[in-house]
């Protein structure tokens, strides 16, 4: 249930489910009791009808905390880059809502400096949009041998006016940034930690020596693991290496088939562990649309067979859902669906520092909730699915 419907909800809210996930097991006939967007309670069905608004799901549906996309460049036929707008970044929310998603980070990859001030300048007020939780930045300070689909143009050294423009989204809600540590000053990413931002490393060339400087300076997290970044060899570790054996590192990752080989994905959460891989979509405009191509920054992006290209055939984000990312964990890497589900709710909170009201049905927390069936078929705005007692 996002920000939105809760204001449109009654006082009290109750919800029976034969099927609970509650950020860390699964629970059978529960009902979950709500007050101004609130948790209250979760207990047995006993099948009574309780006073205020009742709703009782179907049989089949399965009652979760709703999924959060730390890196969402667009959906529903806009991408951020292309239009820094209060309409367009609702529009993102709303259409990723859809797919059980309550909570994101819209991402703007790597352009101008206009484009950092515009979206700087509307980035407070975006934040009363249902849903977003910060924003994320990824670049413009990355390394240029691995920049994928970020246009070289664009691509520069951090300097003091940067560093000062970044610091902006610091105070933002929980915003984060991507950079190349080695295409950074000593210091540089302890300023922007200390500045409010969590600092993700991709799009890096970085050494595992140079990856554990970036991480004593504050650095978090790995945007999108394996992809436009240095990988593992027997002797040099590389951003891979370094992450895999990093057991405080969080990583994002790519459950779309195309980015990351399903035995990989499943190595990745051998690895990380569920509590520390993050399901990201990386989705770009086209989800929620049947259209097949968009521009990117003067590029044509293809949609062929899942897979998102330009002309010489480098990916260009994804074409993904994050309830999408859930169901290809359990179907094609073998991870358990409680698992896959944390990795999509509980851990991005608490990268983010909301593990205390997000990610779980449990008293106390946000009822932001999603519902799905057995074939991973969102109910986006809960009443769907639902059958009222």
């Amino acid at each position: 249930m996002s920000a939105a419907e809760r204001q449109h909800s009654a006082h009290d809210l109750t919800i029976a489910t034969e099927r609970l996930f509650d950020g860390e097991n699964f629970q059978e006939n529960r009902r979950v009791s709500i007050r101004d967007g609130i948790i209250r309670d979760v207990s047995p069905d006993t099948g009574a009808v309780p006073p205020g608004a009742f709703l009782r799901m179907k049989p089949g549906v399965t009652l979760a905390p709703g999924l959060i996309d730390l890196q969402v460049n667009g959906g529903g036929g806009v991408l951020l880059n292309d239009d820094v707008s209060l309409a367009a970044i609702r529009t993102i929310a709303e259409t990723h809502h859809r797919f059980g998603v309550t909570g994101l980070l819209p991402t703007l990859i790597t352009d101008s400096n206009d484009r950092l001030e515009r979206l700087a300048a509307i980035a407070s007020e975006a934040m009363t949009i249902p849903g977003v939780l910060g924003f994320h930045l990824e670049g413009p300070h990355l390394n240029r041998q691995r920049r994928g689909i970020h246009p070289e143009r664009h691509i520069r050294p951090i300097t003091s006016a940067s560093l000062a423009l970044l610091a902006r989204f610091g105070r933002i809600g929980r915003s984060m940034v991507t950079v190349a540590p080695e295409c950074l000053h000593q210091g540089a990413i302890r300023m922007l930690v200390d500045a409010g931002l969590r600092v993700s490393i991709g799009h890096s060339e970085a050494t595992a020596a140079q990856m554990r400087a970036a991480v004593e300076e504050g650095a978090s997290s790995v945007t999108h693991l394996f992809n436009a970044m240095r990988q593992m060899t027997p002797r040099e570790p590389g951003v891979v290496g370094a992450t895999l054996a990093d057991d405080g590192l969080f990583a994002g990752i790519i459950a779309d088939g195309q980015h990351v080989a399903p035995d990989n994905l499943r190595a990745a959460w051998k690895a990380k562990g569920t509590n520390r891989l993050i399901l990201v979509s990386d989705a770009m405009a086209l989800v929620g649309t049947d259209r097949t191509f968009f521009p990117l920054q003067g590029r044509l992006i293809t949609l062929t067979e899942g897979r998102l290209t330009d002309e010489t055939g480098t990916l260009a984000g994804a074409h993904l859902e994050m309830l999408a990312a859930v169901r290809n964990m359990v179907c094609l890497a073998g991870v358990p669906l409680r698992d896959a589900l944390v990795m999509a709710s509980g851990t991005p909170a608490a990268y983010l520092g909301l593990g205390d009201r997000l990610g779980a049905i449990k008293p106390g927390y946000q009822a932001d909730l999603m519902a799905f069936d057995r074939d991973f078929q969102p109910q986006p705005h809960l009443t769907t699915g639902l059958d009222a007692g």
